[in-house]
């Protein structure tokens, strides 16, 4: 009988290739870009409820002038929607259109949740189903449609299941923003703070001076402000993400707003928008930096007066330092034990603490009851 144990070691590398393309009018039939070029193919196209009110006649009018057949799944919008009725729905739409999926990616036109959607359905659809994703909203233009995360809801957590699969391409088309709600576009810019206040300066000056002027205008005036706001927030998510698709290094500033917020989002549900809840987290941790003396009080001053141009939130009633804590509980399950939560310095730069502990956290609402207060006043 043998004794000896053997093991093998398997080492091996994917590679990761995806295409980042803005146009413009990107559901003119004479635009090629949606389906590559490749007039005369089939492809099945999902959307939401929401996109189909607004565009849904450009995308069936698209359809029929560019392709042979398709398939228009409309989902039902919103994140109280992000749940895995919503992915087998999908994947019974490409079972049921006879996909060919070494051919015919589908189409994901939406915004960061049905995307999600989407791209979750076809990472497990014979376990790799190319897609394309079309983001309609700022939030997806600047962040959900350029990293690899897919995902639902699961119970009371965030995107608990899901998992990093790219899109063949995504296709980012700032018309879709003119029909855009302002609070959803002030969703997206929190993301774009996010980029600015731990790696960009400058971007933050832009929103400074600019940011105001570009929610009311819903990025349409086509303005160079406008355009470096986009492309540095684009530019700076990928740098952070690329070394890093997989998050195998867990201190990430890109997770910069997302260690309480998940769980605020959660319990607010559905009154928070997720771009809300993150700012939220932004403005609780410029609060910590303050205490900890790695952020100034002007400079504090400054972040929460940009928030409140850009439309954000810097409190809400579900941050108690209960829901904060357990936030901050979880957020150090998922991260290996460890916090790794990001803090500014200053404005532009950041560091990574393990040690944050309930007083930081009281102290970080004080200082945010008191932001509170004065911006009312000067309201």
């Amino acid at each position: 009988m043998p004794t000896n144990n053997r093991s093998w070691t398997v080492s091996a590398q994917q590679d990761v290739n995806y295409r980042v393309e803005t146009t413009f009018n990107i559901l003119d039939p004479a635009n090629p870009t949606l389906i590559d070029g490749e007039h005369g193919s089939r492809r099945l196209i999902v959307t939401d409820t929401t996109v189909d009110a607004l565009y849904g006649d450009k995308i069936r009018a698209y359809a029929e002038a560019n392709l042979t057949e398709h398939k228009i799944l409309v989902l039902p919008h919103g994140e109280s929607n992000k749940r895995w009725i919503a992915v087998e729905t999908v994947l019974e739409a490409i079972e049921a259109f006879k996909l060919d999926r070494r051919r015919e990616p589908v189409i994901a036109i939406g915004g960061g949740v049905l995307t999600d959607i989407v791209g979750f359905a076809c990472s497990i659809y014979r376990r790799n189903t190319p897609f394309v994703r079309v983001p309609t909203t700022l939030i997806g233009i600047v962040d959900a449609s350029v990293g690899v995360k897919t995902g639902v809801n699961f119970q009371t957590g965030k995107n608990k299941i899901g998992t990093y699969f790219a899109a063949s391409r995504s296709l980012l088309d700032t018309s879709f923003l003119a029909t855009l709600g302002a609070r959803h576009v002030s969703n997206g810019l929190a993301e774009i703070l996010k980029i600015a206040l731990i790696k960009d300066g400058d971007l933050f000056s832009l929103l400074e001076e600019h940011g105001a002027s570009a929610l009311t205008g819903r990025f349409q005036q086509h303005s160079d402000a406008e355009q470096q706001i986009i492309d540095r927030a684009i530019a700076g998510m990928l740098e952070e993400l690329e070394p890093n698709l997989w998050e195998q290094t867990l201190e990430r500033l890109v997770d910069y707003g997302h260690s309480f917020s998940p769980t605020v989002e959660m319990k607010a549900l559905p009154e928070l928008l997720h771009g809300e809840a993150v700012c939220l987290d932004m403005a609780l941790t410029t609060a910590i930096g303050v205490h900890r003396g790695l952020v100034s009080a002007e400079q504090a001053r400054r972040v929460f007066t940009v928030m409140g141009k850009l439309g954000l939130p810097v409190t809400h009633p579900a941050m108690t330092a209960e829901n904060l804590l357990e936030g901050l509980a979880d957020t150090t399950r998922h991260r290996n034990g460890l916090q790794r939560l990001p803090l500014p310095v200053g404005i532009g730069a950041a560091v990574f603490v393990n040690d944050l502990t309930p007083a930081d956290i009281a102290a970080a609402l004080e200082i945010l009851a008191t932001a509170a207060q004065l911006e009312g006043a000067a309201a």
